[in-house]
């Protein structure tokens, strides 16, 4: 396209250099123009004002390497240091106490091993005599019956009578508590709460993903999720009568966990939330179901460990006695741990991890996770 004038023009619309006649009745009348000169004015404005930002830019780069990286770099190195002292120093804090601890619980055991061996022996001595006295004297009587003449042996009464009072003296061997090793001696609440913690914060955790409650148990004051996993309390005019079932609670308001537990290790959470009265733990599965007496009351029998809330108060319960438990902080869930070849039931806040209560037992059989809401509800978590 051949031009009129000189290019000095620029028509911005189509970034090209024109003529004035291109500009006035040309291809770009009623474009957005400008002189040339004000153009290349406009784009030597544009490349400072680029180029300013750039050279700014570089300097708080400049000044980041220099100053910000390298005082980085040097504070990485004080606060990995102290950081590592900080692991060194609180790992040598557990690691003296669990040591102090173990030596202690060993005494305490080798001290009780050694009770129970002077006992045993003390126990071994006495009857071994006694025996020995009891044999002697049944061998003198036997004599006397087949050895001694009628006339004399009606006449001898009187040393009968001795022989007899000190069989009678010897008594009747008794097997008590004392002659068994205590196994308190070996509990620490120490121990238990960092091997609580070390199960429950360890590389392995340990849960029941499929923990739900068994609806053939649950009570019917008591309704059921549809996923199993809630108990709500109802009230007097929204219950109805379930089927009959031997499994249900048809007193108290219990149901119990799907799971038998009779080995391994295992953990659930409960999330209790506003529930002002509820119950949680275990049970055996042999424990009552029916009727409104102690034998179906979670707690209140030898079947059953349980913690409780009531009136806005914590406490552990077992065969009807209350253990107040003084808890600071009031959890909106609750976890149990229930370590089957230590014996161990732990009660714990998910939250902090920490320990509540726990209990040691000589469990007999199988445990099952018992539940008992009387305000709101509770639900297993997953």
């Amino acid at each position: 396209m051949e031009h009129e004038s000189d290019l000095d023009w620029f028509c911005i619309s189509e970034q090209k250099l024109i003529c004035s006649h291109c500009a006035i009745v040309g291809s770009c009348q009623g474009h957005t123009v400008t002189p040339l000169a004000s153009r290349v004015t406009a784009v030597r404005n544009q490349l400072v004002d680029i180029c300013e930002k750039m050279q700014l830019q570089a300097k708080r780069i400049e000044l980041f390497i220099n100053q910000t990286l390298t005082a980085k770099e040097r504070a990485l190195q004080v606060e990995a240091s102290g950081a590592r002292e900080q692991v060194v120093a609180q790992v040598s804090v557990v690691r003296e106490a669990v040591e102090e601890e173990e030596q202690r619980l060993l005494e305490a055991v080798q001290r009780e091993e050694e009770r129970v061996e002077q006992c045993l022996l003390t126990q071994r001595a006495h009857w071994g005599q006694a025996l020995a006295m009891l044999t002697q004297t049944r061998t003198r009587l036997v004599h006397t019956l087949t050895n001694t003449p009628d006339i004399q042996l009606a006449t001898s009464g009187q040393e009968i009578a001795e022989r007899i009072e000190e069989a009678e003296g010897v008594g009747e061997p008794c097997d008590t508590d004392h002659l068994n090793l205590n196994t308190s001696c070996s509990d620490s609440k120490l121990m238990r709460g960092l091997w609580a913690s070390a199960i429950l914060l360890g590389p392995t955790a340990y849960g029941s993903a499929n923990l739900t409650f068994d609806e053939r148990t649950v009570s019917s004051v008591l309704s059921l999720s549809e996923d199993l996993c809630t108990l709500t309390f109802l009230p007097k005019r929204s219950r109805q009568s379930p089927p009959y079932d031997p499994a249900r609670f048809d007193s108290w308001p219990n149901a119990l966990g799907t799971l038998a537990i009779s080995s391994g290790t295992h953990s659930w959470v409960i999330d209790v939330g506003e529930s002002g009265a509820f119950k949680v733990g275990v049970c055996y599965s042999s424990m009552g179901r029916k009727g409104s007496g102690n034998d179906s009351r979670l707690g209140y029998n030898v079947q059953s460990w349980v913690l409780s809330k009531y009136d806005g108060d914590f406490s552990f319960c077992h065969a009807g006695k209350n253990t107040p438990l003084h808890v600071v902080h009031k959890p909106k869930s609750l976890g149990l741990l229930l370590d089957w070849p230590s014996q161990t039931l732990v009660f714990y806040d998910p939250d902090s991890r920490a320990v509540l209560h726990s209990v040691r037992h000589a469990f007999s059989g199988p445990l099952m996770p018992a539940f008992a809401v009387a305000d709101r509800s509770v639900t297993i978590l997953h």
